[in-house]
């Protein structure tokens, strides 16, 4: 098993492998042409966004973004990422189409061993993030390695995401917790 197919797993791997640092680094090339790459010109834009992000149907992204590979992001329909989103995808993310993420945005799917001998060794692994479609991601929010995020949810600028959101709610904090049912009558609970 090669140290990709590891990292797209989940399985503990070596993120200095030869391989990796190539994809990372024609990740950081295509992010930085995303940046200096005249707005206006949209076709090169959107040529240079397909590349960086061959499976995602279309994003509309306002630079700077910046991803460690862009392959492990999937999404079957449009999404919004405002300036300054990182999404670091060692492990899958899926973005529900309309989801839209406001300015510096974060989603983290690598994480490190706890044990500090285990992290100095350079091992890491992933655990992907899966959004529903219609999630507003506020500015400034973190979603950490595994977590979901239900469709229609909300969630407030500066939060961090640890666990699980379910469908339609609105949530802020960290960590983050859920603060109303959208749609439901405030009279009910």
């Amino acid at each position: 098993m090669t140290e990709f197919q590891k990292m797209s797993q989940g399985l503990p791997y070596d993120a200095m492998d030869p391989e990796l640092v190539g994809l990372r680094r024609r990740a950081r090339s295509l992010c930085w042409r995303l940046t200096t790459t005249d707005p206006g010109d949209e076709r090169a834009v959107a040529a240079i966004i397909g590349e960086l992000l061959p499976n995602v149907k279309k994003a509309y992204i306002t630079p700077p973004f910046f991803c460690d590979y862009g392959i492990n992001i999937f999404a079957d329909d449009w999404f919004y990422c405002n300036a300054g989103c990182v999404f670091l995808d060692p492990a899958i993310i899926r973005i529900g189409g309309g989801t839209l993420f406001g300015p510096n945005a974060q989603i983290y799917t690598a994480t490190h061993p706890v044990h500090p001998e285990k992290r100095r060794s350079g091992v890491e692994f992933a655990k992907s993030v899966f959004i529903g479609i219609n999630a507003w991601i506020g500015g400034s929010s973190i979603l950490c390695p595994g977590v979901s995020v239900g469709e229609n949810t909300v969630i407030g600028a500066g939060s961090v995401v640890t666990r699980d959101l379910p469908p339609n709610v609105t949530a802020a904090g960290n960590p983050c917790r859920i603060i109303k049912y959208i749609g439901e009558d405030p009279e009910a609970r």
